[in-house]
C-alpha cells in the first residue's frame, strides 16, 4: 500500500509540477530515493525560499557560505532551497561561486546526490575558469559517465555541452566520452534514456564540432531507440541540422 500510494504521489507531482528531465533533476532525486517528505515542500514553495537566498547573497556575498552549509544540510527543506540557489548563482553570478572551487570538488567524491550538485555548479563555472582548474579534475568529473547512479550520469550528459563551449580545446575529448556511453555499467534501457541526454549537449556546439560524421551517426541510430524521448530528440536534432 505504501509503495502504491508513493507511486501515484510521484506520477501527480509530476504533472502538477511539469518536471521535466533537464531542469527538476535534483527534485527527482530526492523524491525518487526517499529523501523528500511528500507533502514537506513543493517545487514551488523551494523555489520561493531560493529566491530569498539568492537575494541575501547579491546584499552581502559573506552569506555565501550558509548556502553551502544549506547544500550538505540533512533536512530536505533546508538543503533543497539551498541547492536550486546555487544553481542560479553558478549561471548568473559566477564569480561569486568560483572561490568555492575546491568545496564542489569535494562533492564530486560524494553521493549521488553530492556528484549532481557539484557537476551542474562546476559546468556552469568553466566559463570563468581561467585559472584552468576544471582540466586538473577532468577526468574526475568525467567519470561519473559511468556512475552506478544513473541519476549522476544524466546530469553529466547533459552539462557537459556547456563544457565545450566554454573550453572548445576540450570538445573532441568531450565528444569521445559521451559516444562511449555504450561501454559503461549501465543497463540497456538507461543507456537509451542518457543518449537523449547527450544529444541534448550535442546540440549546443555541434555546428562547431570538425569531426561531425560520428556525432551524426550516434544521433541517427537513436531512431531505433526504445526511449520515445530520445527518439523525440533525436528526430529534432536531425530537423535542426538538415542531417
Amino acid at each position: 500500500m505504501q509503495l502504491l500510494t508513493r507511486y501515484y504521489f510521484c506520477r501527480e507531482l509530476r504533472r502538477n509540477l511539469k518536471i521535466n528531465n533537464k531542469n527538476d533533476t535534483i527534485f527527482l532525486f530526492l523524491i525518487n530515493n526517499n529523501k523528500l517528505n511528500y507533502m514537506s515542500m513543493t517545487k514551488k514553495d523551494a523555489e520561493l525560499q531560493a529566491d530569498i537566498i539568492v537575494k541575501k547573497i547579491l546584499h552581502n556575498n559573506d552569506k555565501f557560505s550558509e548556502l553551502l552549509d544549506g547544500v550538505k544540510n540533512k533536512d530536505d527543506k533546508i538543503r533543497y532551497p539551498n541547492a536550486i540557489a546555487l544553481e542560479v548563482l553558478s549561471v548568473k553570478n559566477p564569480e561569486i561561486v568560483y572561490p568555492a572551487w575546491d568545496f564542489f570538488v569535494d562533492l564530486l567524491r560524494g553521493n549521488a546526490y553530492h556528484k549532481s550538485i557539484a557537476i551542474s555548479t562546476i559546468s556552469n563555472l568553466t566559463k570563468i575558469d581561467k585559472e584552468k582548474k576544471f582540466e586538473e579534475i577532468f577526468d574526475l568529473y568525467f567519470n561519473n559517465i559511468d556512475d552506478k547512479s544513473v541519476i549522476v550520469t544524466r546530469k553529466l550528459a547533459i552539462h557537459a555541452g556547456r563544457i565545450t563551449i566554454a573550453k572548445p580545446h576540450l570538445r573532441s575529448k568531450i565528444t569521445t566520452i559521451l559516444l562511449s556511453i555504450d561501454e559503461t555499467q549501465h543497463n540497456p534501457s538507461r543507456k537509451d534514456l542518457i543518449k537523449g541526454d547527450i544529444i541534448q549537449s550535442f546540440s549546443e556546439y555541434f555546428k562547431d564540432e570538425e569531426e561531425k560524421e560520428l556525432i551524426i551517426k550516434f544521433v541517427k541510430n537513436q531512431l531505433n531507440s526504445s526511449s520515445p524521448s530520445t527518439i523525440k530528440k533525436a528526430k529534432e536534432f536531425i530537423s535542426i541540422y538538415h542531417i
